[in-house]
């Protein structure tokens, strides 16, 4: 039996909501026929937007979405996707398919999007292939209400008022496919793009919340990007990005994300449990030049990346979702939470029909993944206050495939309830844990569970073999619970005193 300790009593910061944020890009069917459908379509949408997904995502409580890259952000041009539609610029996606984008999905309908999702913005600027110039303008014409060039062409278009964007990334990838920049020149030109990136006042909106600056952070473990990106720019920035992508081989086998033998499952695991590791070595050396926490750490790209389902475009990333990602999802929510003094917002990707998405969609048909009931589940965290706590670890696995068993999080909301989070890695065992908590005298345990075997997906024709279910495999106790957790699984506790 492992033990577990909590201790509501010790705060430890704030689990903010965009923890739990999400990642859109025009790649692939994410945007088109994910999110938004053509008058054409047969599909019921209000202004574009497909009804049965914009409310699958208001029942997720999604706080925050990640826009338009990716790569694609970086070779696109914002002036062509504003105007009247059928006078907005076609263009190749050099990036994902080759692909006709047609840019009938721009600025507007961005904003259209967060605005029936009732979540917060986050638009990447174009540093890549953009001017400093160009990136000014679309803050300009998205945010400010006075006289300007780009004012008075936003209220030409039919917007009078100006939108709020919360956060704003200078670039994206820029040691890749953002420009193949070097560390010094990327900071160096951070520093330059982000002094445009203005706060514009709003006189029928005095108290909007002045734009998040996000720098381009690293790729996975270059340390050295991180040290060199904070030490020459660390004072101009209100956060800073990471990238890591979970593949179960390596990147030309990335593997199946349905047919994978449990030494591929423990790979995957092992590969997202590497998240925790990362989060530390970058996060002592942002210590290094802000020990007062200041910037936040930005883990806006991250999740599973298998090979593409048979049939379809490799440009597309078209992929399924098992089980398998559920616990992904779960465990990495985990340890964002117990990081929650530098996290300050999470992105997985991508929202539908890429990678790990919470949503697939065929025409007009839409199902709920494993993930996305995962995200429902933890947004009981959103904007709690992280406590102390701590489980007792197991090593399981195949061969030297081993991971700890056991990942866990603790947060307690504003009327005192604690919510408790757990994932149980090990494929075809349970675990049995005793929880002992310090002063906070139980009145009530409710429980949920998503569990299944560890291939089990949802499909077009059978939506729910993975959920959240009702969980009782609990026992209260003189100082806490005892629970068994079934193999393969992610258990949420709703504590009240």
């Amino acid at each position: 039996m492992a033990k577990m300790y909590i201790n509501p009593n010790v705060e430890c910061g704030k689990i903010h909501k965009e923890i739990q944020g999400h990642f859109s890009e025009h790649l692939g069917r994410c945007i088109y026929e994910g999110l938004f459908v053509k008058d054409d379509s047969g599909i019921d949408n209000v202004n574009g937007m497909r009804t049965d997904v914009v409310q699958a995502l208001k029942e997720m409580k999604i706080p925050v979405l990640r826009w338009p890259g990716g790569c694609f952000a970086d070779e696109y041009h914002w002036k062509d996707g504003i105007g009247p539609v059928e006078k907005r610029k076609k263009m190749i996606n050099t990036h994902w398919g080759g692909v006709l984008e047609d840019n009938s999905f721009g600025t507007k309908e961005f904003m259209e999007l967060c605005r029936q999702l009732g979540c917060e913005t986050y638009i990447n600027g174009n540093v890549g292939s953009g001017t400093v110039q160009e990136m000014s303008e679309w803050v300009e014409y998205m945010t400010f209400d006075g006289v300007s060039p780009m004012a008075d062409l936003r209220k030409e278009n039919g917007n009078e008022d100006p939108w709020t964007v919360n956060f704003f990334g200078v670039g994206n990838e820029n040691w890749g496919c953002g420009g193949n920049m070097t560390p010094e020149y990327y900071a160096n030109e951070y520093r330059r793009y982000q002094t445009y990136v203005r706060h514009y006042p709003d006189s029928k909106n005095p108290n909007k919340p002045r734009i998040y600056k996000i720098a381009c952070g690293a790729n996975s473990a270059d340390y050295n990007w991180t040290d060199t990106v904070m030490k020459i720019a660390g004072n101009y920035m209100d956060g800073i990005s990471l990238h890591h992508y979970t593949i179960t081989h390596d990147w030309s086998k990335k593997g199946s994300a349905t047919d994978f033998t449990k030494e591929e499952y423990y790979m995957t695991m092992k590969g997202m449990v590497f998240t925790d590791e990362l989060i530390n070595k970058h996060v002592a050396i942002m210590d290094k030049y802000d020990p007062a926490k200041r910037v936040g750490l930005i883990f806006d790209e991250w999740g599973t990346w298998y090979d593409v389902e048979p049939g379809t475009n490799p440009g597309f990333l078209y992929q399924q979702n098992t089980m398998r990602d559920a616990i992904v999802a779960g465990t990495t929510l985990n340890i964002f939470n117990k990081h929650c003094d530098r996290v300050r917002m999470a992105n997985i990707a991508q929202l539908v029909n890429v990678l790990q998405s919470v949503i697939l969609t065929e025409g007009e048909k839409m199902v709920k993944t494993p993930t996305y009931h995962v995200f429902k589940m933890y947004s009981d965290h959103q904007d709690n206050t992280l406590v102390q706590s701590s489980i007792e670890k197991s090593k399981v696995g195949v061969g030297d495939k081993m991971v700890d068993d056991l990942y866990e999080s603790v947060s307690k909301a504003e009327d005192g309830t604690v919510t408790v989070t757990i994932t149980n890695l090990c494929a075809d065992e349970e675990r049995t844990i005793d929880a002992v908590i310090t002063d906070y005298p139980v009145s009530k345990i409710t429980g949920t569970v998503i569990t299944e075997e560890m291939h089990a997906c949802n499909t077009f024709d059978n939506k729910d073999v993975v959920t959240e279910k009702e969980f009782k495999g609990f026992k209260k106790t003189e100082n806490g619970f005892t629970l068994t957790m079934p193999a393969c699984s992610v258990v949420k506790l709703t504590l009240k005193k």
